[in-house]
């Protein structure tokens, strides 16, 4: 197994957030140091997620403006309860909403 290179970095953080760290590694059974490891990977991921997640978002934005159609949310609302019911639910049709 490669052991991937790491780098040094100076982390200030203030007393009692430095403290709930130390707490809660010792209860998980994890370093300090670890912990705040698998911290900054999660948040890093998180934010990787939500900037793939918006990106989608403006696309399907683009999309639908240049097509110049959508559902009408109240249908899409009964459909997706229909749905979550266990009934087949009437699928909602794309519309044109220019006028």
């Amino acid at each position: 197994m490669t052991v991937p290179a790491m780098t040094t970095t100076s982390l200030k953080l203030p007393d009692d957030l430095k403290a709930r760290a130390a707490a809660a590694a010792e209860r998980l059974g994890v370093t300090p140091h670890a912990f705040m490891v698998e911290a900054i990977r999660q948040a890093a991921a998180a934010a990787e997620e939500r900037a793939k997640f918006i990106a989608a978002a403006k696309a399907a934005r683009r999309a639908t403006l240049k097509q110049g159609t959508g559902f009408d949310a109240d249908e899409v609302h009964d459909y997706i309860r229909a749905r979550a019911a266990g009934a087949p639910g009437r699928r909602p049709k794309a519309t044109p909403w220019r006028g």
